[in-house]
Formats: structure tokens, C-alpha cells, sequence
């Protein structure tokens, strides 16, 4: 019960091309100040300016590393890569001499020991829902134990890939087939052994030309599964690291190998935290040539551009609460992060980058700056990499707003495989009001949630934000590419310049959005503990502390997550039953999963003859962005009195 709530249940998104492929692929291993920090609470955290990854479409492969023997990526993390389709892999090492004895124990005897180990960490990733495992076996082994070792690999990897789909096993470039702990820096006879019985090595880092020139012969039609290390904090003799690790991964890619980026959070380690977004989006940038991009391709596709953090917590345009928030798992779908010029001097320009100053919903939204020339109509620019066959009828929404004077005109287009480009012009508008024309025939039920999610479109809505939603209907046709496209205003000789803020972007398959609602049920609440605070710590009278968990029944797919909410009250009351007053329900937190922790939570202590009332709500949020009315969130009550002594 306890270990479920690190359970990831954010299932691992199609994303094309597959890992599968050829494709020289990217790995970021995040080595960060000994690992578990800000991002070990399963729920958020307060955290001050924390580290944040969002370039998640340049990468295929996410490896969380500590010097914890086994170390289990948060839950976080593996939500959120998964999320945008990357696989996420777990840490096993061994290292210096209480490393030499663990690897001796498991492996040096007969093969029972080292396959209850591989089966253990299959077991573990299977559970915990991550992908697989790096081995790092950093000390020396004995002849027995080094023997073993590619049994222990080819077993492990052949259970992983029964067990979990998409599994990966690693190897890191450590010991030689002698047993000897050597680093080196290629693929070679000496450690080739251990590249057959798994999925894939990673070398060290102090490599140069000749060692990738070497590897060729050594990796065979198996190029893409040598991951050539680059450290980017640059310790060692290195091509390139540190804003200079485009350097590294030019010669890789020369070659044809795939890339694994070491520590790339040094641009929040070493570098000024106030300037972290400048500097990471600087750091990938550099980067951008020699990264692929990857391709979306399931609906619903839906995204605020959240980062999982902020200083405040917004929700649909309506501020929520007020300060500093980092919750990995709220992380939402990251966009293709560029600055693109036109050609020529002077000439136009667009750029994009996260901003954490205003949202529409979470607590980031993505802002777009850019110049339109003046012999030039407009500017566009490329969001997001599609490969998503098209249903009969989809639905598109933006949410965005200018900031400051600007007459420049916001518009999405699409383009497609078959036909070309579908712009928004040539998009029938949807309006509130008029989504009954819209609804396919026969309805089998009634359009709830397409009547909810037209309801905004066309409307000035809070925090100054506009909603467009478009219908489109294509067939035989592969969506492309989403892009977002500033028009100069009719007429207008000069150049405009323009300032715009994208809360949300969606598309829709209309059939969704006849599916009915369902419902959360089941509220139940467990692991019941009162605790009565210190007359010191609040005054008197005292008031209690309550913690406990809460699970309820109800779909993960259709739901972006659940945000739990509480309501006091006193007198009588019924579990389940309403508040006595109208208080408005607090926001404790969000949860990604069908229950939550809430531990300490301040309520009234009541007197002898008199009932407390805790109710706790669970408000089911749709990936289509709409609020579901109060009367359809799961609730459940405590009713509560003190002891009569």
C-alpha cells in the first residue's frame, strides 16, 4: 500500500521513431548532488527555484543515477518523461571495496545467486513502472565473478523484455572482461562481451576521433547501441563539455553513434540559479543540429505548457494559490524549444521559451516573441512534430494572449502528409452556443462533454486569455506538424513586432468528446491519525492535526489528474452528506494516481457536546480542459468528536 503511491502510472506515450530504430538515439543520464532531492516528494514540494528538465523531444532515453546501490527513479520523473514517450531507466553499482564484496556474494558462486538478483531488479522495474536498468559496476571482480557476469546480463535482459515492454538494459564502460576495473573509453574487445549480452554500452567519457573511428568495426550494424558518454561538466581529458558539448556531439554524430549526455544539469549546478532558463534553453540550443526530432503520435494531444512547477498554482485562468510549488508529475507536454530567423539581414524573427510570470493553467505557459518584416505577411512557428493519423473530425484549441498593444493576428495551422497545409482560415470556427450542429448523428448519448469544452471558444475569459477552437475535417491523412502563425494586421506597411503568451494548445478527436463522463467513486478514507497540536505551537484551545489517506475508483486515461480539495465545518452532518455552511473548498494538492497522502492538516477541536465535519473533495480534471461541475467530484466526510472522559 505504501510503496503504491511511487508506483508511475503515467503509461509510456507512442512517439515515433521508436526505440527500436536505427536511429542514432540521445540518453541523458541526470547525476545531480547525489540524487533524491526536491524530487523525492511524491506530492510537490515548496521548493525554491528547484532543477526542471523540459527539452524532453531531443531525447529517447532518461537514466536517474545516484551512488545508492539500487537507486529507483521518483515517480516524478518517470511520469513526466513518459509523458513525452521516453524510456526511463534505473541505476544498479557497485563500487570500491564494499562494492567488490556485494559483486563477489551475487556472483561468484552458481548461477542461483546472480539470476535472484537479475530477477529482483526485473521484478523492481516491473512494479515501480519504470523501463529498465544501467549497471555500473565500478570495482574490480574476481575471475569467478567476472565469469559470470554476461550470464547475469543475458538474463536480466531477457526477463526485463518479458516482463516490461520496451525494456533496456545498459552497460557502463568499467570492468574489462579480465575483471579488471579499466575504463576504455570505446568498445573494444576487452569489454565487447558485455555489449552482446545486453542492449546497449555506454563508453566513458575521455574518448577522442579515434576511438569512435575504431568502435565502427567493433558496433556493426549495432552503431545506434554504443552510447558515446559526454560529460558535460568537462572533468577529464574531453572533446567538449559545458556550452561546449555541441563539439562532442558533432564527432558522434559524424560517426553515427548514438549520445549520452552526463550531468547536463550543470547549467543549474554551477551557474547562477536566477538565470537558469536562459542558460539551459542556451546549453540545448547549441545542441538543436545534432538532436532529431521526435514525433506525437496519439490524441488527445493536449498540453499548457506546464513545467510541473511555479510561483503560484493557476487554474484555467482563476488563481488557486499563492507561492513557490515543484511537482514533477504536473509536468505537461513540452514543445519543440527554438529561435528561428528568416533570411537576411534584419529580417524577421520568432522565439520561444518557458515563463513562469502568468499561466492559464498550472503554473507556466509558453511565451512567443518574434518580428514580422515589413514585406513579409507572417511569421510561424513549429510547436510540435506530429505523426498522427487523422480521424474523420478533430477539434483544435488555442488559448493564448497578446501582451501590450499589438494588432498582430494568432492563428494555428497544421500541415499534413497528403494534403498539404491545413490552415486555420479554411477551419470552421466553433463558437459557444453553437456545438449542437457539430455533434455527429446519430448521438447514442448526450454531448456533456463537447456542450463543456465549446463553452469557452470564442470568449474573453480571466487573466485577459482568448480561446479559439476550430473543427477540421480531413480523411486519409497523417498530421505533420503543429505550428502557431503571426499575422501582420490588414493594411499595416511596417514591421510588428509582437509579444504572445500560449496557455494551452489541444487536439481533439471529436468521438472523445461524445464519450460520456465518468465519475469518481468509491471515496473512501484510511489510515486514520489525530494528532493535538502544542498549546504553544497555536493557542488555546489547541487545535487538532489530521492526517490519513484517501482512494477512490475511477479511469486514469481520460484525466489529466485529480485535485484534492477539503471543507470544515461543525455541528452535525453525514458522511457524504453536504457542509453545514458554504465555505469554499482549500486546495490541498494534486494527485496522478487514485489516492492521496494528506498528512497534518489543521481542523477545529471541537467541545464536549459538539461534532467537527472534515469533507474531502476529489475533482477529476479532463485532458480536454474543462471544469466538471462540484456536483460530479467524489466526496467523502469525517465526522468527529473528542473523547468523553
Amino acid at each position: 500500500m505504501e510503496d503504491s503511491f511511487n508506483v508511475a502510472l503515467e503509461p509510456s506515450e507512442c512517439r515515433q521513431p521508436p526505440l527500436s530504430s536505427q536511429r542514432p538515439r540521445t540518453l541523458l543520464c541526470h547525476d545531480m548532488m547525489g540524487g533524491y532531492l526536491d524530487d523525492k516528494f511524491i506530492q510537490g514540494s515548496t521548493a525554491h527555484n528547484p532543477y526542471c528538465f523540459y527539452h524532453w523531444q531531443s531525447i529517447d532515453i532518461f537514466v536517474y543515477f545516484s551512488h545508492h546501490t539500487v537507486t529507483i527513479p521518483p515517480v516524478g520523473w518517470t511520469n513526466a518523461a513518459h509523458r513525452h514517450g521516453v524510456c526511463v531507466l534505473g541505476t544498479f553499482i557497485t563500487e570500491w571495496k564494499e562494492g567488490g564484496q556485494l559483486c563477489e556474494a551475487f556472483l561468484a558462486g552458481d548461477e542461483r545467486s546472480y539470476r535472484a538478483v537479475a530477477d529482483q531488479l526485473v521484478l523492481i522495474a516491473q512494479f515501480f513502472r519504470f523501463d529498465g536498468w544501467l549497471i555500473n559496476i565500478e570495482n574490480s571482480l574476481s575471475l569467478a565473478a567476472v565469469g559470470n557476469m554476461p550470464h547475469f546480463l543475458r538474463h536480466l535482459t531477457a526477463q526485463l523484455h518479458q516482463r516490461v515492454p520496451g525494456g533496456l538494459v545498459l552497460w557502463y564502460d568499467s570492468v574489462v572482461r579480465s575483471g579488471q576495473l579499466t575504463w576504455q573509453d570505446e568498445l573494444n574487445q576487452h569489454n565487447r562481451i558485455f555489449f552482446d549480452s545486453c542492449d546497449g554500452f555506454f563508453t566513458n567519457y575521455n574518448w577522442r576521433e579515434e576511438h569512435l573511428e575504431r568502435m565502427l568495426g567493433q558496433a556493426g550494424e549495432r552503431r545506434a547501441d554504443v552510447y558515446v558518454g559526454v560529460d558535460v561538466f568537462a572533468r577529464g581529458n574531453v572533446v567538449g563539455g559545458q556550452f561546449d558539448t555541441y563539439k562532442s556531439l558533432e564527432l558522434i554524430r559524424k560517426h553515427g553513434f548514438s549520445a549520452a549526455l552526463f550531468a547536463p544539469g550543470w547549467v543549474y549546478e554551477c551557474l547562477e540559479k536566477k538565470d537558469f532558463f536562459q542558460n539551459q534553453d542556451k546549453f540545448w540550443a547549441l545542441l538543436e543540429h545534432f538532436l532529431p526530432t521526435h514525433s506525437i503520435c496519439s490524441l488527445p494531444f493536449v498540453t499548457s505548457f506546464c513545467l510541473g512547477m511555479g510561483t503560484r498554482r493557476v487554474c484555467y485562468g482563476q488563481e488557486e494559490v499563492v507561492g513557490p510549488w515543484y511537482h514533477p508529475s504536473a509536468q505537461e507536454i513540452q514543445p519543440l524549444f527554438a529561435e528561428h530567423s528568416l533570411e537576411g539581414a534584419g529580417r524577421g524573427w520568432v522565439k520561444t521559451h518557458c515563463c513562469l510570470v502568468d499561466a492559464w493553467n498550472g503554473g507556466s505557459s509558453l511565451l512567443v516573441r518574434g518580428l514580422i518584416p515589413p514585406d513579409v505577411g507572417h511569421v510561424a512557428v513549429r510547436l510540435f512534430s506530429l505523426q498522427v493519423p487523422v480521424p474523420p473530425k478533430i477539434f483544435l484549441s488555442l488559448v493564448y494572449k497578446l501582451e501590450g498593444p499589438s494588432g498582430v493576428e494568432v492563428a494555428l495551422e497544421l500541415t499534413t502528409e497528403d494534403l498539404g497545409s491545413c490552415h486555420v482560415g479554411g477551419i470552421r470556427t466553433l463558437t459557444a452556443g453553437t456545438s449542437s450542429r457539430h455533434s455527429p448523428r446519430p448521438l447514442r448519448v448526450p454531448p456533456t462533454k463537447l456542450a463543456r469544452w465549446v463553452d469557452r471558444c470564442g470568449q474573453q475569459l480571466p487573466g485577459g486569455w482568448v480561446q479559439r477552437c476550430y473543427e477540421v475535417s480531413l480523411r486519409g491523412c497523417l498530421l505533420q506538424d503543429l505550428f502557431v502563425s503571426f499575422a501582420r494586421p490588414p493594411g499595416s506597411p511596417e514591421e510588428a513586432s509582437f509579444v504572445c503568451r500560449l496557455g494551452e494548445i489541444q487536439v481533439v478527436d471529436a468521438n472523445s468528446l461524445l464519450a460520456p463522463l465518468p465519475r469518481v467513486q468509491a471515496v473512501t478514507v484510511s489510515r486514520v491519525h489525530w494528532q493535538r497540536a502544542t498549546s504553544e505551537e497555536e493557542g488555546p484551545p489547541a487545535p487538532l492535526r489530521l492526517s490519513c489517506t484517501l482512494h477512490w475508483s475511477h479511469l486514469l486515461s481520460p484525466v489529466r489528474c485529480f485535485r484534492i480539495r477539503c471543507r470544515m465545518g461543525t455541528g452535525g452532518g453525514s458522511p457524504g452528506g453536504g457542509p453545514p455552511g458554504p465555505e469554499k473548498p482549500t486546495l490541498l494538492g494534486l494527485a496522478f494516481v487514485n489516492q492521496y497522502r494528506i498528512a497534518e492538516l489543521q481542523v477545529a477541536a471541537m467541545g464536549p457536546s459538539g461534532d467537527g465535519h472534515v469533507e474531502f473533495l476529489v475533482e477529476p480534471v479532463p485532458k480536454e480542459g474543462f471544469l466538471v461541475p462540484q456536483a460530479e467530484w467524489g466526496r467523502a466526510a469525517l465526522v468527529y468528536s473528542m473523547p468523553r472522559t
